[in-house]
């Protein structure tokens, strides 16, 4: 690719944090977030917020990138012309968001027919962005700027395992998750994207989650393959589409999580 379409590239994806970050403040513990629920059964929330971050994301690729495609979680799909599309999440963690609690997330990924190429990972409030891709595997924040690197431990023992939730999907698919922790040295759960961040920065090893939107795991394989990490399916194929999704500090210990994981019934 060349160095100034890159560069246009990762502008882009900035420019995208920069406006969902304005927007998800903007109403980020107000009373007033007009939530709605998304399910016909459980709760899977949307506020304002959600909309307002989304929609002004859209406005900037109209203008930058016209020819791109869009795959959003809250306004759908837009077939694009360049074969590149932007994968975006204006809050993965809603319920958190919605709670009060500062470990949501602006999801954004560049992506074309063999998946990932780019990806942020933006926690607003905290002032923290995570990315990777193009050549970049940094956090910027307010204590500075950091490579991206994931840990290099190498046995489950030693390992700390992240998931949002202690269901983890069906029962079959919890069974599965419940064994692989039964293995690790620390298990916690939420975080919700922040926990593929933490991965990112070489703060934990494995986070593993099931019934996930492309949406959803875009961006972190983006930025956790760019730190040296792995991200694949419970089969060790790909999880661009979404589904059951591994994420791994590095192929030793994915490999281990792997042979609990792929276990599991379809």
């Amino acid at each position: 690719m060349p160095d100034q379409n890159r560069d246009a590239l990762i502008a882009t994806a900035h420019a995208l944090a920069d406006a969902a970050r304005v927007e998800t403040l903007r109403h980020f513990r107000d009373g007033d977030l007009g939530i709605a629920n998304k399910a016909e059964a459980g709760f899977d929330p949307v506020t304002v917020a959600d909309h307002a971050a989304e929609e002004a994301m859209r406005a900037i690729l109209a203008e930058r990138r016209p020819e791109d495609g869009i795959h959003g979680e809250e306004l759908g799909q837009i077939a694009g012309t360049s074969g590149l599309t932007w994968v975006i999440d204006p809050i993965d963690g809603t319920r958190a968001y919605l709670s009060g609690a500062p470990t949501w997330g602006v999801l954004i990924a560049l992506s074309d027919a063999t998946g990932p190429r780019l990806g942020i990972i933006d926690q607003p409030y905290i002032g923290e962005r995570f990315i990777g891709g193009l050549g970049e595997a940094r956090l910027d924040g307010p204590h500075g700027s950091r490579p991206l690197k994931t840990r290099t431990t190498a046995t489950l023992d030693q390992a700390v395992l992240f998931t949002t939730f202690p269901e983890v999907g069906t029962a079959e698919e919890g069974r599965a998750f419940h064994e692989l922790a039964g293995h690790v040295r620390l298990t916690r759960y939420g975080m919700d994207c922040y926990a593929y961040a933490l991965l990112a920065l070489g703060q934990i090893e494995l986070v593993v989650e099931a019934g996930l939107n492309p949406y959803d795991i875009h961006a972190p394989i983006a930025v956790i393959e760019a730190a040296g990490g792995i991200v694949t399916d419970w089969q060790g194929g790909s999880a661009a589409d979404g589904g059951r999704v591994l994420a791994a500090a590095n192929a030793e210990i994915h490999a281990a999580a792997l042979e609990i994981l792929s276990r599991a019934e379809a």
